[in-house]
């Protein structure tokens, strides 16, 4: 049982090469969250819901009993990920991951319909494109811009000061520029502050403009503090997914080095390695050529590995 769980955990993680059911297991559940959302996408052209509706109803159902049971694998087997007699403490972490969260929530809105027939309850139907970010189990991608703004947040911090600032700023200055020959589109600084937020963004809708000579010196300089924030904001989240990229290849060569002290892996570590390799999405490549690295350094003479 204790194989199956471990097995069962492994398929239905991010697949490993060579690992062919875990591979597969990925292509169908992406196949299918995709298909999920295109779904959800075309039932609200009325001409196409109307006519196949119950084509989009059956889907639904499929892909619930899909999903509740991907999810309630994943609950069995998360126990695996601890070891034995701790199978709590891994189903305990499942439950309360970022993916976890999500395969509960992409599937609780047909079952809240099913207990309450009675309510009105299609705003949670748009909860089913949640789904979409079922695909964070084979990709880092959200978790990687989170930890690169927690990383970065006294910076971020500081950015979004000054930003509020500019935004307070020349929404006070537009205000009493055009609010008299404006006082539709201006009509009091909140009413402003929608120009000068999609100004500063570098959006601009078009939709509201300056029309008097001041009003018009101050869009541009709005423009231009809009561009030096935004790039301000850019700059930080670039640096620090670079910087996020450094520290993980510094931690994974530092296990490599740690593992092959003795001149060779044994299957505890090759464990390890591949956990850490797929927790931190490192290319193949990247892996093969620091392994290849660490392997040879670990044979010169002088060192502690004298493997073969």
């Amino acid at each position: 049982m204790k194989a199956l769980r471990r097995r069962t955990m492994e398929i239905l993680d991010k697949g490993a090469d060579g690992d062919r059911a875990s591979l597969w297991c990925d292509r169908v559940i992406t196949v299918l969250v995709l298909l999920n959302v295109l779904a959800v996408v075309l039932e609200t052209l009325p001409w196409l819901s109307s006519r196949d509706r119950s084509v989009f109803l059956l889907f639904e159902r499929v892909s619930i009993a899909f999903f509740t049971l991907e999810y309630l694998l994943r609950l069995w087997s998360a126990g695996a990920r601890f070891g034995e007699g701790r199978a709590w403490q891994g189903r305990r972490a499942y439950l309360l991951s970022f993916g976890g969260i999500i395969d509960i929530v992409s599937i609780l809105p047909f079952y809240l319909q099913m207990l309450f027939p009675g309510l009105d309850l299609r705003v949670l139907r748009i909860l089913r494109l949640v789904r979409l970010l079922k695909l964070s189990h084979y990709s880092t991608a959200i978790e990687d811009l989170l930890e690169a703004v927690r990383a970065e947040r006294h910076a971020f911090v500081a950015a979004f000061y000054l930003l509020s600032i500019a935004l307070i700023l020349t929404s006070a200055l537009m205000y009493f520029a055009e609010n008299e020959v404006q006082p539709d589109k201006f009509a009091s600084i909140p009413h402003a502050m929608y120009w000068s937020a999609i100004t500063l963004t570098t959006v601009g809708y078009g939709d509201v403009a300056p029309v008097t000579p001041v009003g018009r010196i101050i869009s541009v300089f709005t423009a231009f503090l809009g561009v030096s924030t935004v790039a301000l904001l850019t700059g930080i989240v670039a640096s620090s997914f670079a910087n996020q990229m450094a520290r993980r290849r510094v931690i994974f060569e530092a296990e490599l080095r740690k593992a092959y002290h003795d001149g060779d892996l044994d299957p505890a570590e090759v464990d390890e390695i591949e956990r850490l390799r797929q927790r931190f999405d490192l290319p193949d490549e990247m892996v093969a050529q620091m392994r290849a690295q660490v392997r040879r350094e670990s044979l010169r003479p002088g060192n502690a590995g004298e493997g073969p």
